[in-house]
């Protein structure tokens, strides 16, 4: 019997309204960070990330400046916490809740936080199945009367990256409340300016729920594929 779905159908349903989700976020997302880029706080966000550094004990990280937008990031393997030049250079709540959270990543990693402990140990297994799944799901469709254990296979690899698109969700939502916390606690923001903070980063932490719902939506897609040709 066959399916009373239409895989493709159930799709792009879901692909039209994750996209349309998308959008809306990533709009909130660019409005709220061009508002609080233009109010102003007393430190940089270099400064922010230094102060949140040395208040953790974590005088082995460093702070860097690098180049392009939306490129602030912290890499675990030299320890250094790089912000885009905008994030670097601006005194502005959306600066410090950049660097803020950046710097809650490294606290994270000082502390042996599990959720990252867990999402690090999968990135060796993650970059092969990137490498490789969408050529393994292609050839899987193509020869699935033939060899439809292909099928499984790429579906399998699929799944790891959907796995760690929610693994990552803990790691981005814990590392924003540990910004905002400090920030409050430090008295970088007040009463007025810790909930644009707050709203900031709550705002891209949705990207992430976005993008984690996206990957899931597909894996569904290639699991109906690779079942609904066994009836």
């Amino acid at each position: 019997m066959e399916s009373a779905i239409n895989p493709n159908t159930l799709y792009w349903i879901l692909f039209i309204g994750i996209a349309l989700l998308s959008w809306i976020v990533s709009a909130s997302l660019e409005s709220k960070f061009k508002r609080y880029s233009k109010v102003p706080i007393a430190l940089t966000g270099r400064q922010v990330a230094e102060k949140m550094l040395r208040d953790h004990g974590l005088t082995d990280v460093q702070v860097t400046c690098v180049s392009g937008r939306l490129t602030d990031h912290y890499n675990p393997t030299d320890k250094t916490v790089n912000l885009s030049e905008s994030v670097y250079n601006s005194a502005s709540v959306a600066a410090a809740a950049v660097a803020a959270h950046e710097c809650g990543h490294a606290v994270q990693h000082a502390t042996a936080y599990a959720p990252l402990q867990m999402r690090s140990a999968l990135v060796p297994a993650v970059d092969f199945a990137s490498r490789w799944v969408m050529w393994v799901l292609l050839a899987g469709m193509l020869l699935i009367n033939v060899f439809p254990g292909l099928m499984i296979v790429g579906v399998c690899l699929f799944a790891l990256t959907t796995l760690f698109s929610f693994i990552t969700l803990p790691v981005e939502i814990n590392a924003s409340q540990r910004a905002v916390d400090w920030l409050q606690e430090a008295g970088i923001t007040d009463r007025e300016t810790t909930p644009l903070a707050t709203s900031a980063l709550r705002s891209a932490a949705y990207t992430y729920v976005v993008a984690a719902l996206s990957s899931l939506a597909t894996l569904v897609y290639y699991i109906m594929i690779a079942f609904g040709k066994r009836n």
